[in-house]
């Protein structure tokens, strides 16, 4: 099939194909004489064992959504925060339910994803999820009721916000007060549970892009990098500048 054509055709031609197909034209490219050829065999079966593994984590991901959806839950919210700990700025909730068995490659704990990766993941999520929800509580309310009730409002008005409502809540080793809906808490959920995953990367998103706002009104603190937590330059910032309007004093008692 390959044997009239060149290199670089073959290397085009090879982009067009889907994934469902890889194993087909490894065969067929094995058995050209050509090394460059052989080599891009090479290529698309390490492709595919990484697809493979990709989706054997997926698989592992939606075990708790379907151990609720067999208790005859339909809506479950996966449901995570960004920024309990920076010295300023705000907490952000979100709740995210996803389409039953919609496993969208490469969600994880926003963590362990580069920044790119996550802007990429929030469109998608955005686009494909039956309903997301974020909650803002500012640095004031932080220091009003502590960062914890903090952290709790601000799931509690993610969830107000959806267009429709979660009958049931997967989050990350907490438990949310004063709601009625069912809940179960995951040990390091945001690494377990593909809806909590999701949730994280649009907390993590829109967290991350309020600080950015912030560091164009705030130059001299450099929030671009840090985002608010308490690095040896947003210390020193503080110091040689001051505490701004969204620094959460309650965090700062010893300064």
């Amino acid at each position: 099939m390959f044997e009239q054509m060149k290199v670089k055709d073959v290397k085009d031609y090879i982009t067009t194909i889907d994934h469902s197909e890889y194993m087909k034209y490894i065969e067929i490219l094995k058995e050209d004489k050509r090394k460059s050829v052989k080599d891009i065999a090479t290529k698309l079966a390490k492709e595919l064992d990484k697809r493979r593994i990709e989706d054997e984590r997926l698989e592992r991901m939606l075990e708790f959504e379907r151990e609720l959806y067999e208790n005859g839950y339909e809506l479950i919210g996966g449901i995570d925060e960004a920024g309990r700990g920076p010295l300023a700025g705000p907490v952000v909730s979100s709740v995210v339910i996803l389409k039953k068995e919609d496993k969208i490659r490469f969600v994880n704990d926003s963590k362990k994803l580069s920044e790119k990766r996550r802007e990429e993941l929030y469109d998608i999520i955005m686009d494909r999820a039956i309903s997301v929800g974020i909650g803002i509580v500012d640095n004031k309310r932080i220091d009003e009721i502590n960062i914890l009730n903090a952290t709790y409002e601000s799931m509690l008005n993610a969830i107000d916000s959806m267009s429709k409502k979660p009958d049931a809540l997967l989050l990350d080793a907490v438990r949310l007060p004063k709601t009625k809906l069912f809940q179960k808490s995951i040990f390091q959920g945001d690494a377990k549970s593909l809806s909590i995953a999701a949730a994280s990367i649009i907390a993590k998103v829109t967290r991350d892009r309020i600080m950015k706002e912030y560091h164009e009104k705030y130059e001299e603190y450099d929030f671009l990098s840090h985002k608010g937590y308490g690095t040896k330059y947003h210390y020193d910032a503080i110091k040689e500048h001051g505490i701004t309007d969204i620094h959460r004093l309650s965090f700062l008692k010893n300064l």
